[in-house]
């Protein structure tokens, strides 16, 4: 292994001397080049969240409709009627920051497979990314091959892409992020866990042979910041192959339905070394594997190359040595190629051959204890303050007015803003025939749980905006769950459970420590105020450059149930006369500090947000969720980035129709038109059902025409409001 001279190749893998010395005390020797390989990889931060595990502790991840928890490929849901959701979403920034197309596809790869892992078809995807600002034609290259990237695999495989975010923000002009969810839905008794078991049971290697591509790939690139080397990086992002992988999910599933499988684990970051040692530590059993039995893509690899390769589509699984022949026949009818790499032992530890190296013996080249590997990673508790100033440059001033006449198509037609339509329809979005509401349709993906079946169905929303939470880590991230909960309210669907990715800089510099300790207060004491559990996720640390830190980008991704799937309010106003009504909490008052608005006039981000009355918020989640699900409003949307004016211009766009809306007094100023917080919707409907909302819901006027008025005294026409959206499909040409 070459990786540096004895004294410094731990310093090369990204191991720290104290870290070196502790593998020594575990082993009870120096590790040799195969082990020193290992050992770097499982105690990365990608592998080990050794800067954040302490902190995920407080998150609540226990609820009524659990199945399965943090620590599986992804968590799962009960759905009813026998069903289960499996969904989680994760990282591939840094990959992608070096190679967009592949590094965005593989990271759709990933988390396909973390889903059927558990024995869940994949039957949606959302992504949430962040980019630099849309001029910059490094942020242009970025976004234009991610979102190929993810059309390309997404689309190739067969699954559909029905939601997602973007934002445009300089902080990520070096590090962009892009995260992948995925959910899947299975007959609960199909669910499969991933420990192993079973002394005497064989270890099975399916899919794809194993090349270099990838090596050193998810794990290392996501656990440093990265340079001006990126270039040199390339190597190390893996290439993905979709209808491989469509193969393998085919085939994995009907063995799951034969009960063939005793456990299945992913190959994800850090390759067979994580996947053998997880599923090892999980049945607390051992492993032992063979490196010569595994289909090599690539002739002469090393035995450490062969346990770090990042290759794709590929999956490991445990069975019982009579049913060989039964896995051995299904795999040969789908094509997918099946290997026998290894057995379950009592050791307790993962041991590695190698008989393609010396002659007699048992050509063991690492023995590990599974319990160093997995479960004795020294955590780091982080050495956080608050910074002292503002860490993030100013924005520079695109928008001189204040007049709420010219304001209003600025921020339609800012990228952040502005339709999302030249992205989304480069993905499939109805493929499977479950969705139910498509893109800009509704705040929430809507779908059925069974294709053209019963009428339940669930919801789902992405969300994260981390300008807000760079203003004040705690509030912005409790907005972020606020957000999605609100988003699902408006389609009329429960929240049963949260998937969070966490991006941020290094969080070893205070101030980032300051900013990821605070984000994930304000998440558990928001999901503990909703009652919604964690069931798994992603951290993704040393998103930075010379330049700085990102944002810190919490994004959550939440899923919902639906008593009817096919009875759900739209985004856009739906007919002439339906009364408008604002819903807002008690006391709420929208604030322009830490805007969209804010960022177009060029200033700095504020030192805080208001404070969040979670309560007052939940009162009218549930009331918009209830009237969502009576019938009595057609349409429901809640007032976001931009504020109210362009919450309401929005609904006007997506129905193609109108509206008059004139606010009480106090409604009417700047911040009260562009203002930001959470918790407020837009609904509209047929006058009775309005009216039975009760005071929490103020009409403030009527849909109809082809004209947005405002107050009397602001006017916009649909067609000029509608070219003013589409600034995203002008940057497209």
């Amino acid at each position: 292994m070459n990786a540096g001279t004895a004294e410094s190749a731990h310093r090369v893998l990204g191991l720290t001397d104290a870290e070196h010395a502790l593998i020594v005390e575990k082993l009870g020797r120096e590790p040799n080049g195969v082990e020193l390989a290992v050992f770097s990889l499982l105690w990365s931060e990608h592998c080990a969240y050794k800067h954040s595990k302490r902190l995920l502790a407080r998150l609540p991840v226990e609820g009524p409709h659990l199945l399965m928890g943090p620590g599986e490929n992804a968590g799962a849901v009960d759905v009813g009627d026998g069903l289960a959701v499996a969904f989680k979403v994760e990282s591939h920034n840094h990959p992608s920051a070096v190679e967009p197309f592949q590094g965005a596809a593989t990271g759709v790869g990933d988390i396909l497979r973390d889903v059927f892992a558990v024995g869940a078809r994949p039957i949606a995807i959302l992504d949430s990314l962040r980019f630099g600002e849309l001029s910059s034609p490094r942020s242009r290259y970025l976004l234009d091959g991610a979102v190929a990237g993810i059309g390309h695999y997404g689309n190739s495989i067969g699954v559909a892409t029905v939601g997602g975010e973007v934002y445009f923000e300089g902080p990520y002009e070096q590090n962009c992020l892009v995260n992948a969810m995925c959910l899947g839905v299975a007959p609960k008794e199909r669910l499969i866990r991933s420990a192993a078991a079973g002394a005497g049971n064989l270890l099975v290697l399916m899919g794809a042979r194993t090349g270099r591509d990838g090596i050193g790939g998810a794990s290392v690139l996501a656990s440093a910041e990265l340079g001006e080397d990126d270039a040199a990086k390339r190597p190390s992002v893996q290439i993905g192959d979709p209808f491989e992988e469509k193969k393998l999910l085919e085939c994995c599933l009907e063995l799951l339905d034969l009960g063939t499988l005793a456990s299945l684990q992913d190959l994800g970051a850090a390759g067979l070394s994580s996947s053998a040692a997880e599923m090892a530590s999980k049945g607390e059993v051992g492993i032992d594997l063979d490196v010569s039995a595994v289909p090599l893509r690539t002739e002469g690899m090393e035995a450490f190359e062969i346990m770090v390769s990042e290759s794709q589509e590929r999956m490991l699984c445990v069975i019982e040595p009579a049913r060989w022949p039964e896995l051995e026949a299904v795999c040969s009818r789908w094509e997918v190629r099946a290997t026998v790499i290894g057995e379950v032992t009592t050791t307790r530890r993962l041991r590695v051959f190698d008989h393609r190296v010396g002659t007699g013996g048992d050509a063991l080249v690492g023995d590990m204890p599974v319990s160093a590997l997995v479960d004795d990673c020294p955590l780091y508790d982080l050495a956080s303050s608050r910074p002292d100033g503002q860490i993030y440059p100013p924005p520079p001033r695109v928008l001189e007015s204040e007049a709420p006449q010219e304001v209003l198509p600025a921020l339609l037609g800012s990228p952040n803003l502005s339709s999302r339509r030249p992205l989304f329809e480069q993905y499939d979005c109805l493929v499977g025939s479950r969705t139910v509401r498509r893109p800009e349709q509704c705040d929430a993906a809507v779908l059925q749980l069974v294709p053209d079946g019963a009428a339940a169905g669930i919801a789902v929303s992405i969300d994260g905006n981390g300008r807000r939470v760079a203003c004040d880590p705690y509030t912005g991230t409790v907005e972020a769950v606020l957000e999605c909960t609100s988003n699902l309210a408006c389609a009329g669907a429960e929240p049963l459970g949260l998937t969070n990715c966490l991006n941020f800089g290094n969080p070893e510099k205070a101030h980032v420590a300051w900013q990821l300790e605070r984000s994930v207060a304000g998440m558990a004491d928001a999901l503990t105020a909703l009652g919604v559990p964690v069931v798994g996720g992603n951290v993704s640390l040393y998103n930075e450059s010379g330049d700085g830190p990102i944002y810190p980008t919490p994004v959550v991704g939440m899923v919902g149930s639906l008593p009817a799937g096919d009875r759900v309010p739209g985004i856009g106003f739906a007919d002439e006369g339906h009364l408008v009504a604002l819903v807002s909490p008690r006391g709420f008052s929208a604030s322009l500090p830490g805007s969209e608005l804010a960022k177009l006039h060029g200033e700095a981000l504020p030192d805080g947000l208001p404070e969040i009355d979670i309560e007052a918020v939940r009162e009218c989640i549930d009331l918009v969720r209830a009237a969502a699900r009576s019938g009595g409003i057609a349409t429901a949307h809640d007032v976001a980035e931009g504020g109210l004016a362009v919450a309401l211009a929005e609904c006007c766009l997506a129905g193609g129709i109108g509206a008059s809306v004139v606010l009480p007094e106090p409604e009417s100023s700047l911040a009260a038109l562009f203002g930001e917080g959470v918790g407020r919707f837009v609904v509209a409907g047929p006058r009775p059902g309005i009216l039975a909302l009760g005071e929490r819901a103020a009409p403030i006027g009527t849909v109809g025409g082809q004209s947005f008025e405002l107050n009397g005294a602001c006017k916009w026409g649909l067609g000029e409001l509608r070219e003013a959206s589409g600034g995203l499909a002008s940057a497209f040409g």
